[in-house]
Order: C-alpha cells, then structure tokens, then sequence
C-alpha cells in the first residue's frame, strides 16, 4: 500500500513537471514567434527617415513617424509624472493606514472595477469629460485617459509589495522613535522599492501600445506638434490606421512603429533591473 501511494505521488509530480515545462514551451514559442514576427517585417523600415521625417501623405512615398514618436513620449511623460506619485502614494495609505478605514475599501472597490474596465470605456469617458466639454481633441485628454489607466496598476502593485513587509520592521522603527508617515516612506517603501518599481514599468508599459483610449482622445496629428492642448500624433493610433491601409509603404511604417514600441518596453524593462541590480550590489 505504501509503495503504491508511493508510485502514484512520484507520477503525479512527474506529470505536473510535464505539463509545467509544456505550458512554459508553449508560451516562450508564442513570444519568441512574435518578436521574429515584429522584426523581420519592422527592421527594414527603422531607418534615418523613420526618426526624422512626418507621416506621409496617402499614396506618397517615403516618411517616417517622428512626429508620432515625440507624442507618444510626451503623452508618456506626463502620464508617469502623474500616475507615479498618485499610485504610490494611494497604495501606501491603503497598506499603512487603510485597515480599517471604510475609505479604503471604497478605494480598493473602485480600483478593482478600473483594473477591469476596458480601456476604450475610459476613452469614451475622457471624451466626455474634456474632449466633448472643451471642444476639442488634445495630448492633454490622452494622458489623462492613460493616467487612468495606470494608476490603478501603480497602486495595486504598491499596495501588495508593502503587505509582504514583515511587520516586525514596522516594529523595530517605531521602537526607535520615528512616526509613521517616515516609516512608511523611510523603510517599508524603500525594503520594496524594487517591487514598486517594477509595478511603475508594468503600467508604462500597459499604456504604451493603448489605441483605443487615445482615438477619443488625442486623435493624430499628421504633422510635428509640441502643443498638448492640440490633436496630437501618437504610435499606437498610426500603427492601428496604417495597418489598414491599402498602401504598401503606411504597412511598412506600421511594422516598423510595432517593432519600435516592443524595443522601448524591453529596453526599460532590462535598463531598470541592471539599474536596481548594480544598486543592491553596492549597499
């Protein structure tokens, strides 16, 4: 009987390895098919043009998409300038001082439904919030929609990365004297700062290649345009119209501003882990 109960726990971890290694197979095949996918058809056009020239007329040739590049950084930054602090700071209220606060399971229910709600909702609700109120499409109306969408990824991230704190260094600050607000910002928060981080990424990230929301909100723009309060260009909404497009080289263009954004994430991605890494190290 022994033996037999034996055999059976030995096969049973033999088929969950299995179907571990199968799943993870799977999925690298997946990846590693739409990278080879996303640079064999966007290399070619990564060019000198690419970076410095505006989107083409329909039916010209050449261009590039330097203006949609400079929108989207610009929507970015000011998306992580504003959801970066809100998101931290939200999630370290609800973790240090949300327990039993009746605000803090609002917060938590609100921030559940945002996590979930489609993100062409939040641009339909941008877009009648500014868009329809102040006559106009603008890069300020798509960073506001794109804030919305990360701030519930920042918090969240930050809220679970604080709860894995042992409350035994809570403990042994507050033993020296300090008050909570340092405490929260001076010891919990910097033992999971990397974790933190890493949730700031995942919402850049998410709202990098986000069409729908910008679509009702900063529109395109054709031209170069530093003006946040005007239709301004961006990635995510060429790439989705010059995919459609009957012209040869529009598709050429939408491979490569495809490629272009996958390249930015993972830089970001591999930049901060050795920037955190070298970090460890040295303390």
């Amino acid at each position: 009987m022994a033996n037999t109960l034996y055999t059976r726990r030995v096969w049973t971890n033999r088929i969950g390895i299995l179907l571990s290694m199968f799943a993870m197979a799977f999925g690298l095949t997946a990846l590693l098919w739409i990278l080879w996918t996303l640079i064999s058809n966007g290399f070619a056009a990564l060019n000198g043009d690419f970076f410095t020239q505006d989107t083409p007329a329909p039916g010209s040739e050449g261009g590039g998409l330097s203006n949609a590049i400079v929108g989207s950084l610009l929507m970015l930054g000011v998306t992580t300038f504003v959801s970066t602090p809100i998101g931290i700071l939200a999630g370290i209220f609800l973790a240090e001082y949300g327990d039993r606060s009746r605000f803090a399971k609002i917060t938590r229910f609100i921030t559940d439904i945002m996590l979930s709600a489609p993100s062409i909702v939040i641009g339909l609700f941008v877009y009648a919030l500014a868009v329809a109120t102040l006559g106009g499409f603008s890069g300020w109306a798509g960073s506001a929609a794109l804030s919305l969408i990360a701030i519930p990824v920042v918090l969240r991230t930050t809220e679970n990365m604080l709860l894995l704190v042992p409350t035994a260094l809570r403990e042994a600050a507050f033993s020296l004297g300090a008050p909570r607000w340092k405490v929260s910002l001076d010891v919990t928060l910097r033992a999971v700062k990397s974790g933190v981080v890493t949730g700031v990424l995942l919402a850049i990230a998410r709202v990098t290649g986000e069409t729908a929301p910008l679509l009702f909100t900063a529109l395109n723009n054709q031209f170069m345009n530093l003006d946040m309060s005007q239709p301004m260009g961006n990635l995510p909404v060429v790439i989705y119209q010059f995919a459609m497009s009957p012209y040869e080289n529009w598709q050429q263009l939408a491979w490569g501003g495809a490629l272009l954004i996958a390249l930015m994430v993972l830089a970001i991605n591999i930049g901060t882990r050795i920037l955190f890494r070298q970090t460890d190290l040295k303390q």
